[in-house]
């Protein structure tokens, strides 16, 4: 039996329900969208999510790959990097040649991409003036390639919180692709009032990163 079978063998019968009914990429989203955000910091497996049905955007890539895993796509997660603001990590799939994602959220606007995408650099630049801190500044910097989950089988990333450290100091090993020249760095404005208040709609404050006196 294959990892991948052994974990959904071995999920509660409400676990093995709810994980093997994400049917596609939207049910995957949809999932993640109807369990609140987590603000605590800490990692949880695929395993913990469907048990504590809570995660933040960590989990949620994890428990999204395995879930595309499920479906035939690689276990594939990106991380997106910020100054002065949290980073977000994607769990990122293909189809039909494009590049799409499912993804956890605080933020309304960071969540699922349509596979429509030609490149991933394309896919992160979709998120970037959706990608904001408090300050209203707008804060996306970079990304990663992408990482394969199954790298990491070994640290049974799919059931347990045990090595899931592993994958967040690989994803911060990772050589960084910038996405802004220093030039449209110094013309950047700040996120209007309106779209702030949208991007904001149903997030928990808790959760929200705190820009504090340091210069973007």
């Amino acid at each position: 039996m294959d990892r991948l079978a052994a974990f959904i063998q071995g999920l509660e019968p409400t676990q093995r329900a709810a994980f093997t009914a994400l049917e596609n990429p939207p049910a995957i989203q949809a999932f993640l969208d109807a369990i609140p955000y987590s603000c605590e910091p800490v990692y949880r497996s695929p395993r913990q999510v469907l048990t504590d049905r809570l995660a933040h955007c960590f989990d949620g890539a994890l428990l999204a790959a395995a879930a595309l895993w499920r479906l035939g796509h690689p276990p594939l997660i990106v991380d997106m990097v910020a100054e002065r603001d949290d980073d977000h990590i994607l769990a990122v799939f293909k189809q039909n040649g494009c590049w799409g994602a499912v993804a956890k959220s605080n933020f309304s606007g960071l969540r699922y991409r349509e596979p429509v995408y030609r490149s991933l650099r394309e896919l992160v630049m979709s998120y970037f003036e959706l990608y904001y801190n408090t300050a209203r500044e707008k804060t996306l910097r970079g990304y990663t390639g992408p990482l394969n989950l199954r790298t990491f089988d070994r640290c049974d990333w799919l059931g347990s919180d045990a090595g899931l450290e592993r994958i967040a100091e690989r994803l911060d090993a990772i050589r960084l692709k910038p996405l802004l020249s220093p030039q449209q760095l110094a013309g950047l404005e700040l996120v209007d009032e309106r779209s702030f208040a949208a991007g904001l709609a149903g997030a928990d404050p808790a959760g929200l990163y705190q820009p504090g006196g340091d210069t973007i």
